[in-house]
């Protein structure tokens, strides 16, 4: 009865490895997609053009 108390032990400690390894794989994707994410938006702001005023009419235009 002992070694199939062992064996049982191994394999539910393979199931808690395989579990945790899947779970941090999927956590370092969603913390890369949420990364990333936030670079693109950082680069979508700085392509907006300022707004300059234009010395003979005085209205703001892109510039």
């Amino acid at each position: 009865m002992p070694p199939l108390i062992a064996f049982a032990g191994a394999l539910g400690g393979l199931a808690v490895v395989r579990w945790a390894y899947k779970t941090a794989v999927r956590i370092n994707r969603e913390l890369e997609e949420a990364r990333l994410a936030r670079v693109t938006e950082a680069a979508q702001t700085a392509d907006i053009p300022t707004l300059r005023r234009d010395p003979v009419t005085g209205a703001y235009r892109p510039g």
